[in-house]
C-alpha cells in the first residue's frame, strides 16, 4: 500500500492542494482493484510520516474519501477502502434513458438493448384460440384455484416433453420467470458471507441478488466453451465455495456455451469440493451452428448436485411471466416454501394456456419458427459487424440466442460507455459490457447488441453509426 503512494508522491510541492493529490490517487487505487474492497488503509500518522506530510492533509484526505464513498470508518478500528458501486450508478442511468424512451419515442431509436424474442413471430390469434379453450374446460377454477407448486397440468407436460418423463412431475416447480428463481435459490441455499462462484461476465441481475444476499461473490473468466476449470478447481481449493452459477447456452453477455468435456467435470468438482450448480438455461432453444448439441448440466447430473432454472418469458412472451426450477432434493422444500413466501402462485390461467400450448404441439412450431427466422437474422448482423467494424472490435461467433457482445480494440479511442451515451444520442440503444462485472472498470472495451427486435435495414443502419463513433 504505501509502495504504491510513494511511487505518485516523491515530490508534492509547487503549490498543489497536498489532500486532493492523495485522495484522488487512493481512488484511482481502489478503482484498479489495486487497493482491495475492505482493505485497511495506512493510520493517519503512519501515511503521515511516510509521505512527509502533516496530519491535518491525511485527514482531509480521508474524509474526502469517506463523503465520496470510497472510504468508511470503523470505530476504533480505522479506515477501510470502499469501492464506489459504479454498476449501481451505471444502471440507474442505463435505466433511466431506456425508461424515457420507452415511454415516449422508442420507435425514433435503433434498439440493439433486447434480449427476448420479438412478438412479430408469435401468432397471438392460436394463443387467444388456447385461451378461450382453457375458459370453457376449466370455467372459474382457471382463474381462482392455485398449486402452491404449479399447476400440475403445465408440471407433467413439462416432465413428459421437456424432460421424457426422467424427471417427476412433483420435483418441478412454477416460478415467476428466471429472476425470481434465482432470488428463490439464493434466499433458500445461501446465508450472509457464503462464498458463490459466478463468471465473468455474468448477468447482472444474478450478481444483484447475489449481493442483496451479502455473498462473497468469486469471479473466474470465461472462455470458449465455458470457464477454465484448472482455474475453477484452484479456486475451490482455496476457497469454501457453496454455489456457482453458470448460464449453460449462449451466456449473457459473452455468447459462449460449455462443451459436454467441461459440464462433466464441473459435476465431478461439485462432488468433490461439496457445492451446487445454479443452472440457469438462457435460451438453449436458438441454436443456429450444428455443431452446438443441446445437453443441459442438469440432463449429466447423477449426484444431484444442480439447481435447474427455465424461463419461458425470453423464447415465449415477455409479459407471460412463466418459468419453472427443478431443485436438488436436499433443498426442495425449502425452495419451494421461498417460492410460496415470495408470491404465494404464478398466474392459473397462463400457466394452463402454457400447458395446453405444449400439449397442442404449438410450442414445437413456434420454436421451430423462431429458429429459421433468427438465424437469418443472426447470419446477417454477423456479416454487417464484419463488414463494418472488422478493424474495431474482436467477437468470438455464438452459433445461436438472440446477441452478439463486441469487444472494441485497443486502437480506438472510446470505452463502451461513452459509447453507450453518444450512440444514444444518435439514436442507436447499446448494452455497455461495464453491467456484467463485479468492477465495472473491467468491462469498459465491451459492449452488447442484441438483433431480435431490429429489422435487417436498421440493423445495418445502427452498426453504420456505431462504425463512425467507434474513432480510431
Amino acid at each position: 500500500m504505501n509502495f504504491l503512494l510513494n511511487k505518485y508522491f516523491m515530490d508534492l510541492s509547487g503549490g498543489r492542494i497536498k489532500y486532493l493529490i492523495i485522495e484522488e490517487h487512493i481512488k484511482k487505487l481502489i478503482d484498479k482493484n489495486k487497493i482491495e474492497d475492505g482493505e485497511k488503509l495506512p493510520s493517519i500518522r503512519e501515511l503521515s510520516q511516510f509521505l512527509k506530510v502533516n496530519n491535518i492533509t491525511i485527514v482531509n484526505a480521508y474524509k474526502r474519501l469517506k463523503s465520496e464513498g470510497y472510504a468508511v470508518q470503523k470505530m476504533g478500528s480505522g479506515t477501510y477502502a470502499k469501492r464506489k458501486d459504479m454498476n449501481r450508478n451505471l444502471n440507474r442511468e442505463y435505466s433511466r434513458a431506456l425508461k424515457k424512451i420507452f415511454s415516449s419515442e422508442i420507435g425514433d431509436y435503433i434498439d440493439f438493448t433486447g434480449e427476448t424474442s420479438s412478438g412479430e413471430f408469435f401468432k397471438i390469434n392460436l394463443f387467444k384460440d388456447v385461451l378461450n379453450e382453457v375458459l370453457d374446460r376449466d370455467g372459474p377454477r382457471a382463474l381462482i384455484y392455485q398449486e402452491p407448486l404449479g399447476y400440475e397440468g403445465l408440471r407433467k407436460s413439462i416432465s413428459d416433453i421437456f424432460w421424457k418423463g426422467n424427471i417427476n412431475k412433483e420435483d418441478i416447480l412454477i416460478i415467476s420467470g428466471a429472476q425470481q428463481g434465482i432470488d428463490v435459490v439464493s434466499k433458500s441455499i445461501l446465508n450472509t458471507n457464503d462464498s458463490v462462484i459466478v463468471e465473468k461476465p455474468t448477468y447482472s441481475g444474478a450478481l444483484s441478488v447475489f449481493r442483496s444476499r451479502r455473498s462473497e461473490i468469486v469471479e473466474i473468466p470465461v472462455e470458449k466453451n465455458g470457464v477454465n476449470v484448472d482455474k475453477l478447481e484452484k479456486i475451490l481449493q482455496k476457497n469454501n465455495i457453496k454455489c456457482f452459477y453458470t448460464m449453460s447456452y449462449f451466456q449473457n453477455p459473452s455468447g459462449i456455451s460449455y462443451n459436454n468435456d467441461k459440464k462433466s467435470r464441473i459435476l465431478r468438482l461439485a462432488e468433490i469440493y461439496d457445492f451446487y450448480i445454479i443452472e440457469d438455461d438462457y435460451l438453449s432453444e436458438l441454436i443456429y451452428d450444428s455443431n452446438i448439441k443441446y445437453n443441459s448440466f442438469k440432463s449429466l447430473d447423477h449426484n444431484d448436485r444442480v439447481v435447474y432454472i427455465k424461463s419461458f418469458s425470453k423464447i415465449f412472451l415477455p409479459g407471460i411471466r412463466i418459468g419453472y426450477l427443478i431443485p436438488p432434493k436436499k433443498f426442495k422444500e425449502n425452495i419451494q416454501n421461498s417460492k410460496i413466501n415470495t408470491d404465494i402462485a404464478t398466474s392459473s390461467l397462463m400457466q394452463r394456456a402454457l400447458d395446453l400450448y405444449i400439449r397442442k404441439g404449438m410450442w414445437k412450431d413456434y420454436i421451430n419458427t423462431l429458429n429459421i427466422k433468427y438465424k437469418d437474422i443472426y447470419i446477417y448482423t454477423e456479416e454487417c459487424i464484419t463488414e463494418y467494424l472488422k478493424d474495431k472490435i474482436d467477437f468470438i461467433k455464438p452459433g445461436g440466442g438472440l446477441h452478439f457482445y463486441l469487444k472494441i480494440k485497443d486502437n480506438v479511442k472510446i470505452d463502451s460507455i461513452n459509447l453507450f451515451r453518444k450512440a444514444r444520442d444518435k439514436g442507436v440503444l447499446i448494452t455497455p459490457g461495464s453491467l456484467y462485472y463485479k468492477n465495472p472498470l473491467e468491462g469498459k472495451k465491451y459492449f452488447k447488441i442484441g438483433f431480435s427486435h431490429i429489422s435487417k435495414e436498421n440493423i445495418k443502419k445502427g452498426i453504420q453509426i456505431l462504425n463512425k463513433l467507434m474513432i480510431i
